[in-house]
């Protein structure tokens, strides 16, 4: 039976493939609504698809030098009796992981050209629905996004699996216990690319946003999408590449480098297992992947059957209930999985319980975690709570006051994240260590796996999750397409509800991703002490059981850790200011010169601005990558394995609640936005204050500082979090040397 559910690995993965294949062929054959609607979103499909084509072949050429420095460096320092790992031919562990790092960053490419082909052609699609129907608006939009959601996932998922066994059936000294650690290039190159999509897609799409709402809302006094504005098209297109093709290859690294860092974990219990006697030992390996495949079959039956409303009924309620059919049915998958493949014979843990009993309740951990993670997000950025309405109200006293609640907001969030996450891992460290499982030294070792099997049950809603994330772009767009080519006010009307909920959903995903960043975090550096550890048996020297804080070449790591998530934000988002005052100039001059722009008698030129984003995205995003990529190396030479394992715990602690601020504080600020602009806001007198007074300005600059800080520095801290923590697994024993 657990050699039967291996196989449930491909076969999810393969049946994902085909259910994105049917919703992007639903989607596909929708009503694509009148041409002037069809015009715009040809425009942002053209932009987009040139965005990406001109980022991804910079990012190719980066990871192609990359993979060579890693196999060169690998090969240099990587004896062959460090993991045993030699195929009879002489292949060195250097080339192995520099193909897995290839692979994994052309997956993650692949993953984010998925997520934003799709998302430009469902938009045009959306608005058309919404001049009939609320529900089947949401469904057109719910769908695209699904598309991206499952491909992703499905990638990650194939991607690690196929990478796993051709290695085992191709080198007969890379063995079941030796591959997790070989194909850790894999989760290193996807990290790499999504840290670069990342930053290339959010300074662009932030850049455009602020640039064309400071002249165009703010300045010229007219609606946002409006098309004599010359940055509505860059910024519908920063839509799409910021928040599908970077969220796309986001959270692809997350589930790979997750999945691979668990199946590290799991080689202890391997180990374990094998000694014991156990049937199927390699199940402990094999469990996360078959974990995310039940996780997929899982969201096939939300999307397919539970997505269906009331046309006056919340849409965030309709996309609520397919998260909660995903989580309920991930449980029933949990228990089958943890029941299968952890069973052990004559073994039981503390009180007489199953071991597999202990470890089931670790992943409900991980999905508690997920959807304590999914409210916590919207209680804080949706217009119905607290904290959007107390920035909205500081409005009313203008931008100062608004900045002030935002940023009080930004901050307050870090209480309950890091309350949330905390219990999370001493929740599940505990009920993992019931099980009672010790190594041959009389270590502990199901605790750190009870933290693994957390962080595998919060990624079984990824799918889902991602589908939620891309939802918000599409809506978005839908809105400018509609604005754009001045459809009737009821479609308007919907749209706008619609981006509402879709400022939500994409908030709530950057929520959910920075907690998995979290516990993952957690469970790579276990990863990398078993790497060190490994290491340092083969050569007869004693294990890395603690850190020593006091030492100070590791307080310095942890130092320099701690400072580069600020570090690193500062460039990001000085990157969205310098690049925004170029759209500015240039749409202002626009403005300036073509007279006939405000009475439709001209037409402004879009490609312009397109070009000059696009240009300053792609060279502002390679400082702050090369700056995270360089750091844990230089930290590494120079100060020794253990001083990493201090910069991995505290730039991570950093990276996570500065994360927090960033995503959340931005959130707020912009439904702050929405909320004044749907009529919500009154004066002492009762009088409404909407579009075109002064709280809404306030607000919009309240949204315009926000807006570099939710969609470009906060997500790309995600990324950098994981990114260290794979580089430092990888080039382990240079940092040992």
């Amino acid at each position: 039976m657990s050699n039967a559910l291996h196989w449930l690995i491909p076969v999810a993965g393969l049946a994902a493939v085909l259910f994105a294949l049917y919703l992007a062929r639903d989607v596909l054959s929708r009503d694509k609504g009148p041409q002037a609607m069809q015009d715009v979103a040809d425009t942002i499909r053209e932009g987009a698809d040139a965005f990406v084509k001109r980022q991804y072949t910079t990012i190719a050429l980066l990871a192609l030098a990359a993979a060579v420095i890693i196999g060169v460096v690998i090969a240099l320092v990587e004896s062959p009796d460090v993991a045993d790992v030699r195929d009879l031919a002489g292949a060195p562990i250097g080339a192995l992981t520099a193909f897995a790092f290839l692979v994994g960053a052309g997956c993650s490419m692949a993953s984010g050209i998925i997520g934003m082909t799709i998302s430009v052609r469902s938009n045009v699609r959306t608005a058309a629905a919404a001049r009939r129907s609320l529900v089947e608006a949401v469904q057109v939009a719910m769908r695209g996004g699904a598309v991206s959601g499952f491909l992703v996932v499905a990638l990650s998922l194939l991607g690690v699996w196929g990478i796993f066994t051709l290695y085992d059936t191709l080198f007969d000294k890379v063995t079941v216990a030796t591959a997790p650690f070989v194909i850790v290039g894999f989760g290193f190159g996807a990290s790499f690319v999504a840290l670069f999509a990342q930053l290339g897609g959010g300074i662009y799409t932030k850049a455009a946003d602020v640039g064309s709402d400071l002249v165009g809302k703010v300045e010229a006094g007219i609606p946002e999408d409006d098309p004599r504005n010359a940055g509505v098209i860059a910024d519908l297109v920063g839509d799409n590449v910021g928040d599908c093709a970077g969220r796309g290859a986001d959270l692809f690294e997350s589930t790979a480098a997750e999945n691979i860092g668990a199946m590290i974990l799991g080689v202890s219990i391997y180990t374990i297992a094998s000694l014991a006697g156990w049937p199927n030992p390699e199940a402990w390996i094999f469990f996360p992947l078959v974990v995310r495949a039940f996780g997929l079959l899982a969201t096939i039956v939300a999307v397919a059957f539970f997505i269906r409303g009331r046309e006056d009924e919340d849409p965030m309620n309709i996309l609520n209930r397919g998260y909660w059919v995903t989580t309920i049915l991930s449980v029933v998958g949990l228990a089958v999985t943890t029941f299968v493949m952890m069973d052990t014979p004559g073994t039981t843990g503390a009180s007489g319980i199953p071991v597999w009993v202990w470890f089931f309740l670790c992943g409900i951990v991980g999905l508690v975690t997920s959807v304590v993670f999914v409210y916590i997000t919207q209680y804080y950025t949706a217009g119905s709570f607290r904290p959007v309405r107390e920035i909205a109200e500081a409005s009313k006293t203008g931008p100062a006051t608004n900045i002030i609640s935002g940023t009080a907001v930004g901050f307050e969030t870090t209480f309950v994240t890091a309350l949330s996450i905390g219990a999370a891992l001493l929740a599940s460290h505990w009920l993992g260590s019931q099980a009672g499982l010790k190594n041959a030294a009389g270590n502990d070792v199901g605790g750190i796996f009870g933290t693994a099997v957390a962080t595998m049950g919060m990624l079984m809603t990824t799918a889902y999750i991602l589908a939620m994330d891309t939802f918000g772009p599409i809506t978005d767009n839908a809105g400018g397409v509609a604005e754009f080519s001045r459809a009737e006010a009821g479609a308007r009307e919907i749209t706008d509800r619609l981006d509402a909920v879709g400022n939500t959903t994409k908030a709530l995903t950057k929520g959910y991703a920075i907690a998995s960043a979290s516990l993952a975090a957690f469970l790579l550096f276990s990863a990398y002490i078993d790497k060190v550890n490994l290491i340092l048996g083969n050569r007869g020297e004693a294990p890395l059981t603690s850190v020593n804080l006091a030492d100070v070449g590791v307080f310095v790591a942890a130092f320099i850790g701690a400072m580069l998530a600020y570090f690193f934000s500062s460039l990001a988002i000085r990157a969205v200011g310098k690049t925004a005052q170029s759209i500015i100039v240039e749409v202002r001059r626009q403005f300036r010169e073509i007279p006939g722009i405000m009475d439709y008698t001209a037409r402004p030129d879009y490609a312009r601005v397109v070009d000059i984003t696009t240009r300053a995205a792609l060279r502002e995003m390679v400082a702050p990558g090369l700056v995270a990529v360089a750091a844990p190396i230089i930290v590494g030479l120079l100060l020794g394995y253990q001083a990493v394992a201090g910069f991995l715990m505290v730039g991570t602690i950093s990276g996570v609640l500065l994360a927090t601020v960033l995503n959340n504080g931005g959130g707020a600020w912009d439904n702050a936005k929405k909320y004044i602009e749907s009529g919500n806001l009154k004066d002492d007198q009762g009088n409404v204050l909407g579009k075109k007074t002064d709280a809404h300005a306030a607000a919009v600059v309240g949204d315009t500082v926000g807006d570099p800080y939710k969609d470009t520095a906060g997500p790309s801290l995600h990324v950098l979090v994981k990114l260290i923590a794979t580089i430092t697994l990888v080039l382990a024993p240079l940092f040992i040397r």
